[in-house]
């Protein structure tokens, strides 16, 4: 290995952000993010795998390891002393934890995504958000950064403040330390992992697949948002998608907590995040746990989901869609 390449993989998480000039505060923050993910792969590797005894929101059973990935990420936020609020997937409502905005962050965040795979021992991973200020609910393009954590194999963290994207890998240490910087997306890819049951895709949809099978677009599906958008940005290419069902026209996955920072990473790697009709980080949320179809990946992949949606189902404006213009 060259000199130049033992300096890369020597670089850790701090360096790397203060070298791209982010401000003390937000370096913190993220710095405080990596840190509660070393405890949750601790847990995810030691801990209980049954329930909580206890539900969420949506009456859900909540696992144990949900319950402890989320106390541990609220811990480190709340102590961090640069978050204004936040919010947990796990949780009903915003959590307020300083009422002073300046120079402070609003943090919403999916503590342990695909917590039910752990038994059967698949990937997971970490979802976070971050805004400037104490406004959670605003467009996902004004998002100052976005992160999520892997846990797999490796445990690896991917993080962007709008200055490309970038993957950094725990070592033996358990420090992050830089592997790749300014990862990109080739503009069409030969991969795609669909979300949801085929038999109750819309017409423009089921199209769509059909249209990928006959280009010769392998399906490859994990069942976990995170590994499944880390395959997308790892090998730079490929689409993930989770439509609009005839049951259920707003999809499964959450705005807030999956989609807008998975939009905000794979945008800065140079791809697409829709809908079906228009950005995912021009949606303005009008509650915490709203829902939306996602078609997200390579730019031509995703602008031919559209046109199939727009070509073969009807023309009338969605709900996502009317408040994307609001």
């Amino acid at each position: 290995m060259s000199q130049a390449g033992k300096t890369k993989f020597q670089i850790d998480l701090r360096r790397h952000l203060r070298e791209h000039y982010v401000n003390e505060n937000l370096t913190h923050l993220i710095c405080e993010i990596a840190e509660a993910s070393k405890y949750i792969i601790h847990s995810i590797s030691t801990g209980e795998l049954g329930v909580a005894g206890t539900s969420n929101l949506y009456g859900e059973q909540q696992l144990a390891l949900d319950v402890l990935a989320d106390r541990i990420l609220r811990k480190r936020l709340d102590h961090s002393r640069v978050v204004a609020n936040m919010m947990s997937e796990e949780m009903d409502e915003i959590i307020p934890v300083s009422p002073d905005c300046d120079g402070k962050y609003s943090v919403a965040f999916d503590p342990l995504d695909g917590s039910s795979l752990v038994d059967v021992n698949l990937a997971v991973g970490t979802i976070v958000s971050i805004f400037e200020g104490c406004d959670l609910l605003q467009r996902g393009r004004k998002q100052v950064a976005a992160v999520y954590i892997l846990y797999g194999p490796r445990t690896t963290l991917v993080y962007s403040v709008g200055k490309g994207v970038h993957e950094f890998g725990m070592n033996m240490l358990r420090e992050y330390t830089l592997l790749q910087e300014n990862i990109t997306l080739e503009p069409q890819g030969n991969l795609y992992s669909p979300g949801g049951q085929r038999n109750l895709y819309t017409p423009g949809v089921e199209a769509y697949v059909q249209k990928l099978e006959d280009r010769g677009v392998k399906l490859r599906y994990s069942g976990g948002f995170v590994p499944d958008i880390n395959q997308v940005l790892l090998k730079g290419q490929g689409i993930f998608f989770y439509p609009h069902l005839q049951n259920q026209p707003q999809g499964k996955l959450r705005l807030l907590f999956e989609l807008s920072p998975m939009a905000f990473l794979i945008e800065q790697a140079g791809g697409a995040a829709s809908d079906g009709r228009r950005p995912i980080l021009d949606l303005q949320p009008e509650q915490i746990h709203e829902r939306s179809p996602v078609f997200i990946g390579c730019k031509k992949d995703v602008a031919l989901a559209e046109e199939f949606i727009r070509t073969l189902e009807n023309q009338e404006e969605g709900p996502t869609e009317k408040k994307a213009k609001n």
